[in-house]
């Protein structure tokens, strides 16, 4: 159901961002001409966005704004025609040890 339902919380503008921004994802994923890419492209964007949603402070506007960024270059990219597919690289840096 779309609309201004009562029971349904209004959503910010940058939640509007990341929502238009994922669809558009999916969208660009739609366009590559072989399944298996639709496929892989379809589920590391959903990955990738679940894995922010949880990780990421959603008060942390200038690194969500970074994130948006990042995202729109990645899909004019994605968009190219010379695109086959995407690859994601994780890093994650532990604290430093204490002796």
């Amino acid at each position: 159901m779309r609309g201004g339902s009562s029971g349904q919380k209004q959503l910010s503008g940058m939640q509007k961002q990341v929502l238009s921004l994922y669809r558009q994802f999916l969208r660009a994923a739609r366009s590559k001409p072989q399944k298996e890419e639709r496929m892989q492209i379809k589920c590391l964007v959903s990955t990738e966005f679940r894995r922010n949603a949880l990780e990421v402070d959603r008060k942390n506007f200038l690194y969500i704004e970074y994130l948006l960024r990042r995202g729109k270059k990645q899909l004019d990219l994605l968009k190219s025609p010379d695109t086959v597919g995407l690859s994601s690289l994780n890093v994650h840096h532990s604290p430093p040890q204490t002796r």
